[in-house]
């Protein structure tokens, strides 16, 4: 890449160095990218010897669960296959490091040529596939110079992107370094074809596959299955990472609605945030699910009678939202009042209304919803009331809107196949 574009990147980890002296997420981070090398060279002499077959690169966790339904779908028909895993974000990383003892997981290096050389030297990759919006210039660039054939998958595409403004010539040439690039959707394929860009083929969203995959196993959660049974006809809220900004407006909400109960997994927790949770919904009234847990499993029948006088759970714990949607009759999902909404797919598969905020714009699925009457966006607290107090009250609303949320999810499906069949020869 040029000169500017190096200097950016210089700034940007000078930034990342600056911000880790207040944060710890940005200090694992570094740390992380530091310990990388070292990490693969242990995992190569231990199980690839002979390099990785695919390396797949994954911002954060959002951006893995695109690329989840390939790896998972390689594991199994291919189990020979050799793996690397790569985040940028801590909340990617450290939710999946552990993923599987067959895949490397690491963070991906700041993207300086430096970087990036000792990365490839050291990961030795056959092929390489990025995620929806990973767009590294240097990684893109030796990538091709060292004729690794590159992929991305679940990209969209929009005209306010670099890419197409008459200054955008070398954000469009990284677009040049794919061999292939699977997109969500047409108008993202018009965008391409309208600058040059026709390697490109409309897959879909692999998000689809994965919900409906979690679905079809039918994951249950005791602890949850007690809470609701305590008050098994209870309007039951379940609300998806959610940040302070959400809790502003569905808290009081539910405190004006004293028949309602919540199950709550805040995007980000730590005891102090959990305390201050907690104080906002009511001591007396809200149990974290790891103390429930702990009730459960000495005594069922001691945790359902404690159940009784509880409106709220708050989750403690990752990796369990995606099935505990299962026991709503509406979703919130959180983000919207933020930088953007979280995965209202792994909501909406379970044919229920979801609820969210303004910032949806980047997200098809959101603007789908929304039009076929599966999805509502608010922009304000007495929004909000009159989204979640008509839903609560009109079942049969709730019916129609879940099951048109049901229908789209269905509609959707197939990308991974698409893509596997394409790159990979397999089903």
């Amino acid at each position: 890449m040029n000169s500017a574009y190096n200097v950016a990147i210089g700034l940007y980890r000078a930034a990342a160095r600056m911000a880790a002296l207040g944060s710890p997420k940005v200090r694992h981070m570094l740390q992380g990218q530091a310990e990388t090398l070292s990490r693969l060279y242990r995992f190569r002499k231990k199980s690839a010897p002979g390099g990785f077959d695919v390396w797949f690169h994954a911002a954060s966790l959002g951006e893995f669960e695109q690329a989840r339904p390939l790896i998972d779908a390689l594991l199994s028909q291919s189990p020979s296959t050799k793996i690397l895993l790569s985040f940028f974000s801590p909340s990617g990383y450290e939710v999946r490091c552990d993923y599987d003892p067959r895949i490397a997981v690491v963070y991906m290096p700041f993207d300086t040529p430096s970087n990036v050389k000792a990365f490839l030297d050291a990961a030795s990759p056959k092929m390489a596939i990025f995620v929806k919006y990973e767009f590294w210039g240097n990684y893109l660039d030796e990538l091709a110079a060292r004729g690794i054939a590159t992929y991305i998958i679940s990209a969209i595409f929009r005209p306010s992107q670099t890419f197409f403004k008459p200054w955008g010539g070398m954000f469009r040439q990284m677009l040049r370094r794919f061999r292939h690039l699977y997109v969500q959707d047409e108008k993202s394929r018009k965008l391409l074809e309208a600058i040059g860009v026709d390697n490109v083929t409309v897959a879909g969203d692999t998000r689809f596959d994965r919900v409906t995959a979690i679905r079809l196993k039918g994951r249950n959660v005791a602890e949850i299955e007690c809470f609701k049974a305590a008050e098994p006809d209870a309007f039951t809220l379940v609300v998806g990472s959610s940040w302070q900004r959400d809790e502003d407006l569905y808290i009081p909400w539910l405190k004006t609605n004293a028949a309602c109960r919540a199950i709550i997994a805040p995007h980000e927790f730590d005891k102090d945030r959990l305390s201050v949770l907690r104080r906002k919904l009511g001591t007396d009234e809200t149990m974290l699910f790891s103390d429930f847990e702990r009730l459960y499993k000495a005594s069922p029948e001691g945790a359902l009678t404690v159940a009784k006088k509880l409106r709220f759970i708050v989750m403690d714990c990752f990796g369990m939202l995606s099935s505990i949607y299962r026991y709503a009759d509406v979703a919130y999902v959180g983000g919207g009042f933020g930088t953007g909404i979280h995965n209202i797919n792994e909501a909406a598969v379970y044919g229920i209304p979801v609820v969210f905020g303004p910032k949806h714009y980047k997200f098809n699925e959101a603007h789908d919803l929304i039009a076929c009457g599966g999805a509502f966006s608010v922009k304000n607290a007495k929004e909000l009331y009159s989204v979640l107090s008509r839903l609560a009250a009109d079942a049969e609303a709730r019916t129609a809107a879940g099951k048109a949320a049901d229908a789209y999810i269905s509609s959707q499906i197939g990308a991974t196949s698409k893509i596997m069949k394409d790159i990979f020869g397999l089903s």
